[in-house]
């Protein structure tokens, strides 16, 4: 039997190759696989599962029962609510106008409510709130508010799908 690259840390299972700096704060039960970065002062709540390549900035809020996969950039101003799948890929910025010339460390905040869904390769840019439930498709742009229980797909991310009504 091949010897487990996994390390326990109270009940969090963390890969050898991920580099899980001090300072990160975790739930019960969570997952972090391969190559995936974690910064101080991230948050994760219980049952949170963590893909290959993962970076989560500082400060970041994640709640119970989230799933992000593959390759996913959560940068510091991030709030993602219970239950939200990050798809492989999906980028979230946080600056509106970035100049390497003249950093700037105001991070506008964005929020994932729960049980929102974020396609494969998503970008989302800073500043929006996506709603509860509502789905973002692969390969979206988000640049302004997501309704709740809504599907949006293209560039700018536009919704084609609104939640049915019944009286």
């Amino acid at each position: 039997m091949a010897e487990s690259n996994l390390e326990l840390t109270g009940t969090a299972t963390v890969h050898i190759t991920a580099d899980v700096e001090v300072g990160v704060t975790f739930g019960k039960n969570v997952r972090v696989w391969r190559w995936s970065h974690i910064m101080p002062g991230a948050v994760l709540g219980d049952w949170v599962k963590i893909g290959e390549h993962v970076h989560i900035g500082p400060n970041v809020k994640i709640g119970n029962g989230v799933k992000i996969q593959n390759g996913a950039q959560i940068f510091e101003g991030v709030v993602i609510e219970d239950d939200v799948y990050i798809g492989p890929g999906a980028c979230f910025t946080n600056i509106r106008k970035p100049r390497s010339s003249r950093p700037n460390n105001k991070f506008l905040q964005t929020i994932v409510k729960k049980g929102a869904s974020i396609g494969a390769n998503a970008t989302i840019v800073c500043g929006v709130t996506i709603g509860e439930n509502a789905m973002v498709g692969a390969g979206c742009v988000v640049n302004k508010d997501i309704p709740p229980n809504v599907t949006v797909v293209g560039n700018p991310a536009r919704v084609v799908r609104q939640p049915k009504v019944f009286l």
